[in-house]
């Protein structure tokens, strides 16, 4: 069995019509691909109870309520748990979600005192570290990178690099939020860090054109190269991914089919991730990666939320 562990923050989510009817669940970048890959691996395995993977989460939330019902249903959804830690001093953040008539959302958030914040600060952080060492697989994202102070960044990414050395492979999403940082300096010293200690990116386009202005998404892959990144994944929407795991050929198109209708596209990076992570780590090609990762996305996209109920996603393994 793989075991991959996944570094991130989840928070508490409100979502609905402003001064109207809101919902509360939770939802974070990280945690969604980690709900959506071990469900991707459950539904393929031999035994629907047993995933051909082990997920396991790596976060800090509070002492409170809300926070204990998070890492119940987290454990319902089959993630180990064993690598969450407490801070009893601090809650999780807080986001909202707007959507407008086609899908498109608009959030606001409320984070910058939340335990996951400063997990790398907290005392059992380090045991954590050590523990990292036998895991196959770290995931982490630029949002788990922008909600750290600086100096936990780079704590963080030096202990990227020696487990990377030491074996682990270390795959990252971009996920580029300009919100989170205080200057597009910051953030490109601390992806440049990131890429050159991934062996695997998996990128949005249009985050890497915001940020990098590439003019094509072979800029993209041609820059991420030359940093040290062995397996490029660049996500296109609804044109699908262009993939390339040598510099010396050509990048290979994988396409999707694109949907009628965008209900809620929250999670479709996030679910793209999950499903290409647990077909890569239970042994398939990166296009056959690729093409998992479009069919639950595209299935996620369908319906609203950043969790969507996991009778729908079983419907992929039918």
């Amino acid at each position: 069995m793989s075991h991959i562990a996944i570094i991130g923050e989840c928070m508490i989510e409100l979502n609905g019509a402003p001064f109207g009817t809101m919902q509360q669940t939770y939802g974070g970048d990280t945690l969604n691909a980690a709900v959506y890959l071990n469900r991707s691996a459950t539904s393929h395995s031999s035994s629907t109870n047993t995933p051909r993977i082990r997920t396991s989460y790596i976060t800090a939330l509070g002492a409170d309520s809300i926070s204990q019902e998070m890492l119940k249903r987290w454990q319902d959804e089959g993630l180990s748990t064993d690598l969450v830690l407490i801070d009893e001093q601090r809650s999780p953040g807080l986001y909202l979600i707007q959507l407008d008539d086609v899908g498109e959302r608009t959030f606001l958030y409320w984070r910058n005192d939340s335990a996951a914040r400063y997990m790398v600060q907290h005392p059992g952080f380090d045991k954590i570290t050590a523990q990292l060492c036998d895991v196959d697989m770290v995931f982490l994202s630029g949002i788990s990178l922008a909600i750290l102070p600086h100096s936990d960044q780079l704590k963080l990414l030096t202990i990227i690099q020696g487990l990377r050395e030491r074996g682990v492979t270390i795959a990252f999403d971009s996920n580029y939020r300009p919100k989170l940082w205080d200057s597009e300096d910051a953030i490109k010293e601390t992806y440049q860090l990131a890429y050159q200690a991934t062996d695997i990116t998996l990128v949005t386009f249009d985050d890497e054109q915001l940020l990098w202005q590439d003019t094509h998404p072979q800029d993209t892959i041609k820059r991420l190269h030359a940093l040290g990144v062995k397996t490029i994944v660049v996500k296109l929407g609804p044109e699908g991914c262009l993939i390339s795991e040598n510099p010396e050929n050509e990048p290979v198109k994988i396409k999707t089919t694109p949907v009628e209708t965008v209900v809620d596209s929250t999670s479709a990076g996030d679910s793209f991730n999950g499903g290409f992570l647990s077909c890569y780590l239970a042994g398939g090609s990166i296009e056959e990666a690729c093409h998992q990762g479009n069919a639950l996305a595209r299935l996620v996209i369908q319906h609203h939320g950043a969790i969507i109920p996991k009778s729908i996603t079983d419907t992929l393994s039918n």
